[in-house]
């Protein structure tokens, strides 16, 4: 051996790199590559800037429609009430047996609240509204029955469960009639559900529409730096180094896009909050719309991302490995 070569070969030394380096390594070059990535979206200008418009409009539309649905089921939770059973207790029945029939009730687990109202104060109530109260006088006795309101729970309120209590209820001795006014509640339960089936299939369309297009806004850049990656390649770099700014660009037209969409559903609901006042203002209620939630906010992000990340990557997986150098 040459002593020069044998001199250099006792005297070096290889290097370790420490897992604390390497991984630190790991993150600054996913740093830096994001950074690029979105410096290439800042140059390309125009065109990245419709394929965020693409992409948060499309997810503007199923958003705000959830956010409407959302605050329709928050009215509609306080119209629970209209399951409330009218139970009207037999006119032979003795005082003792409609608080026997109360108290009985009340140990139902499919009851939250119970109410008697009993045959004078019925009566008393029909004088004041009614404004018979003269007329009503020269009755001989009082033909109003006794009446339990009977409320059930939030997991009993629903149309199917609210008319099996009635059904439970009637088969009381003591009483009469059962009467549940629910039908209006379950047109009301079958609109929220065509409402929410028709949300889920336009936002699954839109979503579908969004990742291809950027996936072929991807496939465009590929193409456009085809010469590069051939380059890249030549000297050893790997499929996964040349696909990870690709897949940064995906994730900054997704984190981009959620942020417009952010925003659109912010302005669209801000502008429809005059009308909403003033149909409130005509029913004599106070209803104020509830916007994006923190949790609904990040949702929409992450979906958004999401849909970048997936039209990137059904994009570099094929482009960028058949770009071979010849």
């Amino acid at each position: 051996m040459n002593p020069l070569f044998k001199n250099r070969a006792q005297g070096a030394h290889v290097s370790k790199i420490s897992l604390f380096q390497r991984c630190l390594m790991f993150f600054i070059n996913h740093f830096r590559q994001a950074l690029g990535s979105l410096g290439e979206l800042w140059r390309s200008g125009m065109s990245s800037a419709m394929t965020v418009g693409v992409l948060g409009l499309s997810i503007t539309l199923p958003t705000t429609l959830y956010v409407m649905v959302k605050n329709t089921e928050q009215i509609s939770a306080g119209w629970e009430h209209a399951s409330q059973i009218s139970l009207f207790i037999k006119d032979k029945a003795s005082q003792r047996d409609v608080n026997q029939l109360v108290k009985r009730i009340q140990l139902w687990p499919e009851v939250q609240d119970l109410t008697l109202i009993t045959a004078d104060e019925a009566l008393a109530e029909f004088k004041q509204l009614s404004g018979f109260g003269d007329a009503i006088a020269y009755l001989d006795s009082n033909p109003l029955p006794n009446v339990v309101l009977v409320t059930p729970t939030q997991r009993h309120a629903s149309p199917v469960a609210a008319r099996a209590l009635l059904e439970k209820l009637k088969n009381e001795r003591e009483v009469d009639i059962g009467k549940l006014d629910i039908e209006w509640l379950e047109r009301l339960h079958g609109l929220l559900d065509l409402v929410k089936d028709l949300v889920s299939v336009i936002a699954l369309l839109l979503f579908l529409a969004v990742t291809l297009i950027i996936g072929n806004t991807i496939r465009l850049n590929i193409l456009n730096k085809k010469d590069e990656i051939l380059v890249m390649k030549l000297v050893g770099a790997t499929d996964a180094f040349i696909q990870r700014p690709f897949m940064y660009t995906g994730f900054w037209y997704g984190f981009l896009g959620g942020l417009l969409a952010w925003i659109a559903v912010t302005l669209l609901l801000w502008w429809m909050s005059a009308s909403i006042a003033n149909v409130s203002a005509l029913y004599q209620k106070d209803f104020n719309i509830t916007g994006l939630d923190f949790n609904t906010f990040i949702s929409m992000l992450g979906i958004s991302v999401f849909l970048g990340l997936s039209g990137s990557f059904l994009s570099v997986k094929r482009h960028v490995r058949d770009i071979e150098p010849t």
